[in-house]
């Protein structure tokens, strides 16, 4: 199967897939996910079709309160709805979330992730939205970069039609919402295949219809609570495979090599990081440098958060590992630790990896920059059981020194670094540039937009595209 190359943002590349599986988009914009939304009415608006042969109806709420409580009640109908949101907007929509996972609703909430105000707002990225929701009874499953969006966006999708555990699909914001790359994009003839009609007529049938009435939302008492609470078991318990069996026929399909978690480095590593999101391709990255000089280091990279999948974890770490460090992106007060780092300690419990040592480290809250030369640190630290990166820290002294700070760009990258100032048109003009460059030439684009949130606005642009004398000349 041939996919086509275009160039998009995670924004895109999450509304393009989650367009071919949705009936009713019920919105309310906030950043960084607004594009989701956008681009979603403008190709309703333009009479796209989705793999039903339909347009999509689109809802524009007066909040995201609203926005979560239409599509409760879109899906009660026996509508496939979807929604996109970030931050605050996720947690008011948690009251719902909770109805429509304890109602095995199948819907897929696209959030791109973003840290909550606390001591102050912020609009940048971090996970600390999308842990706030793990007790809501929704599967969680993360993507890493551009092209995981488009791929694992329809795993989320078929998983949720097949098994009615809602899921949120969840990516880095900013780092991964904004940023540009050149990837395949789906053709929906290929996602069409790959649904299970049977489910989707299934689900219609359960809608609510008054010419064949059941009872829903009904108040139970103690005798009867626990019971029917307890009832949902087997769905969570067979969500695992489900996500394994639509990645296993996205890997069929497109050739690539989806897990539950993947891992990536030394097949003998002594030393693993275990973290989610974009970081991981700058893990990445970094065990390309340190492998190559001797190390023998590696990265798990997890994909379904949840439901959790303890013996998929301890099948994908190395025997060989010696230390397991865990990267969060949020920081959870009074905790004993991290929301990850907390599910891996109890995974890892009475497993071949009982007494392997488990650092907790928090990285990149409010988006701030995460670095090989902060990854290195954290391989090389032994000593600091509860460490920060990124940031140095003169008040509780848990950060990490780096003593070096190496190029670890591969060979023959071209990177372009452009300045400008709010308004001045320097955004526009290289999202122009970055698109002409991945769709009219053979090379590989990658573009991405830093932005702060003051009066006067000042945006750092970066591009990285394979060189070639095509590009030379462009340049």
């Amino acid at each position: 199967m041939a996919r086509k190359m275009k160039t998009m943002d995670g924004n895109n590349a999450a509304g393009h897939v989650s367009y071919a599986f949705t009936d009713v988009a019920a919105i309310y914009p906030i950043t960084p996910s607004s594009v989701m939304a956008e681009v979603t009415d403008k190709w309703s608006t333009e009479g796209r079709k989705n793999i039903f042969g339909q347009q999509v109806r689109v809802a524009e709420m007066q909040s995201e309160a609203g926005a979560a409580g239409t599509v409760h009640g879109s899906l009660a109908a026996g509508a496939l709805t979807t929604t996109f949101t970030a931050s605050q907007g996720l947690l008011l929509m948690i009251p719902n979330m909770y109805k429509i996972a304890g109602e095995l609703l199948p819907c897929v909430i696209n959030v791109s992730a973003r840290a909550l105000a606390s001591h102050a707002l912020s609009i940048f990225g971090d996970h600390s939205d999308v842990y706030a929701c793990r007790q809501t009874g929704f599967a969680m499953l993360c993507s890493g970069n551009v092209q995981e969006v488009m791929d694992l966006g329809a795993v989320a999708h078929l998983t949720a039609i097949k098994g009615r555990v809602p899921f949120l699909h969840f990516f880095d914001g900013f780092r991964t919402s904004h940023e540009i790359q050149k990837i395949e994009a789906w053709d929906y003839d290929d996602l069409a295949e790959m649904v299970d009609m049977n489910d989707v007529n299934a689900f219609r049938r359960r809608a609510l219809n008054p010419e064949h009435p059941v009872l829903r939302g009904t108040a139970q008492n103690p005798d009867i609570f626990f019971q029917a609470r307890e009832a949902s078991n087997p769905y969570y318990n067979a969500t695992p495979a489900l996500v394994e069996e639509y990645m296993n026929k996205v890997n069929a399909k497109i050739g690539t090599d989806y897990k539950l978690f993947n891992y990536y480095g030394a097949p003998d590593a002594d030393r693993v990081i275990i973290a989610m999101g974009s970081v991981c391709d700058t893990i990445e990255e970094t065990i390309d440098y340190l492998n190559a000089s001797g190390s023998k280091v590696g990265l798990v990279k997890v994909r379904l958060y949840r439901p959790f999948s303890a013996q998929h974890l301890i099948d994908t770490i190395p025997d060989s590992v010696k230390q397991i460090t865990v990267l969060d992106r949020t920081k959870e007060p009074g905790a004993l630790g991290e929301p990850l780092y907390l599910d891996i300690v109890a995974a890892l419990k009475e497993s071949k990896f009982d007494s392997t040592p488990i650092l907790s480290g928090r990285y990149g809250l409010g988006s701030k920059d995460t670095t090989p030369a902060q990854i290195i640190a954290t391989y090389k630290n032994t000593e600091k059981k509860v460490f920060t990166i990124g940031i140095k820290d003169d008040v509780t002294f848990l950060s990490l020194d780096t003593d070096e700070n190496p190029d670890t760009t591969p060979a023959g990258t071209t990177n372009c670094k452009f300045w400008g100032l709010g308004a001045d048109g320097t955004v526009g003009a290289n999202k122009n540039s970055i698109k002409i460059i991945g769709d009219h030439t053979d090379m590989y684009a990658q573009a991405y937009f830093s932005y702060d949130s003051k009066n006067q606005v000042v945006l750092l642009f970066l591009t990285c595209v394979l060189v070639s004398q095509k590009l030379k000349q462009l340049i």
